[in-house]
């Protein structure tokens, strides 16, 4: 009996080998698709806004801001809106429109609306107020190469696609904690992503890039409908594929700056995200323990403590997920400096589970100077403060 049950453990311990399998297929499936798909025309460039919501002072601001006004597209415009006049980053501004006169570039300040995420107050008004009908939504960390709007605007082409997003990779990594988050975003986030991307389709938009236009918008109410919920950018892309248009996620890498000083900060960022997850998707976000290959793997020793089995567990586990990081990172993504970086692929699971555990003992998420609670899939704030959350 006994040893039945060992056997039982042992077989349910090798289930994250299983979606690491799936992994590595859906990876592979995406990105062989990469040379078929890069002979899409560029040739579609209506005019676009591009818009910037902002809250306080990012890293390299300025550089972050300024690729956007390199673009080597037509016709366009740059719509930032920002909470006061004395926030720290409206000298950013000016001077981003002294260096850029060619460039329409505008500065709106306050939201005008009132709901809990500031963030998607200050972007219903810049949907509002944008010239033109093609939108590209980005956060104010992004930083984008020339051929940025050519690439993103281009699937919008076909009529049967309502929005396109994309992969982006850190930059100027300086600490632990950001060379750490980097590896969680190719080993882990991004396998994630691909793994629904086989299985369901594409039904969200990470919030770097959302590039649609304002019809698809309206269509679900604009962002004026979902001013006072979290993870916006999912619910964007969520919301547009449920009207029955497809969401395009393209094999293209922008980047943003990291900002990570400490492992305080990579703790609280990614618990928050994972807390939203779990009110967002309870049985999706209770089934990531059978993605979680180390755990598993140490459990298996301890259940059956042998060199057989550890070599057998810990190599396949060691094995395939450096093998699904090569896959993404490395050979899709053209990552290359992530070979520097895949001896932290076990640290980063080991936090992974750690955040995940923590995650059922917390009933709030902090963003920025904020503490919210998320009832009936919305933020409410959990004191009467008037601190409200930016993305």
């Amino acid at each position: 009996m006994i040893s039945a049950m060992k056997d039982g453990l042992l077989a349910v311990a090798a289930i994250p080998f299983i979606y690491y399998f799936i992994g590595l297929f859906s990876s592979w499936q995406f990105f062989r698709g990469t040379a078929r798909g890069s002979g899409t025309p560029h040739n579609f460039t209506p005019p676009v806004s591009n818009l910037k919501p902002i809250r306080g002072l990012d890293p390299d601001a300025y550089e972050n801001f300024a690729s956007f006004c390199r673009q080597d597209y037509p016709d366009y415009e740059v719509l930032f809106c920002v909470g006061q006049e004395d926030d720290p980053v409206v000298p950013i501004l000016h001077k981003l429109m002294r260096d850029f006169p060619e460039r329409r570039i505008r500065v709106l300040f306050g939201s005008g609306g009132k709901g809990s995420n500031d963030k998607v107050v200050k972007l219903a008004r810049l949907v509002s107020e944008a010239q033109y009908e093609v939108v590209v939504i980005s956060d104010s960390d992004v930083r984008v190469r020339p051929d940025y709007l050519r690439t993103v605007i281009a699937p919008l082409a076909d009529p049967k696609v309502g929005a396109v997003t994309c992969f982006y990779a850190s930059i100027e990594e300086k600490t632990f904690a950001e060379r750490l988050q980097t590896m969680g975003m190719f080993s882990d986030f991004y396998v994630g992503i691909l793994v629904a991307r086989q299985l369901d389709g594409v039904k969200f938009a990470l919030g770097t890039t959302i590039a649609t236009t304002r019809t698809r918008l309206a269509g679900f109410g604009g962002y004026g409908a979902i001013e006072n919920r979290p993870a916006d950018d999912l619910l964007v892309g969520r919301l547009i594929a449920e009207q029955g248009y497809e969401v395009e996620l393209l094999p293209y890498t922008i980047f943003t700056v990291a900002d990570y000083g400490s492992m305080r900060d990579l703790f609280h960022k990614r618990l928050r995200w994972i807390v939203v997850m779990r009110h967002m998707r309870p049985w999706g976000h209770l089934g990531l323990i059978f993605t979680q290959g180390l755990p598993w793997s140490l459990a298996a020793i301890v259940i059956h403590p042998s060199a057989g089995v550890a070599l057998g567990y810990l190599g396949a586990y060691l094995a395939l997920r450096f093998a699904m990081t090569w896959m993404v990172g490395i050979w899709g993504l053209k990552q290359d400096s992530l070979w520097r970086k895949m001896g932290l692929i076990p640290i980063w699971d080991a936090l992974a589970f750690f955040i995940w555990l923590t995650s059922f003992a917390r009933n709030s998420i902090r963003w920025r100077d904020g503490e919210y609670y998320i009832r009936d899939g919305r933020l409410v704030p959990v004191t009467s403060s008037t601190a409200e959350p930016a993305g």
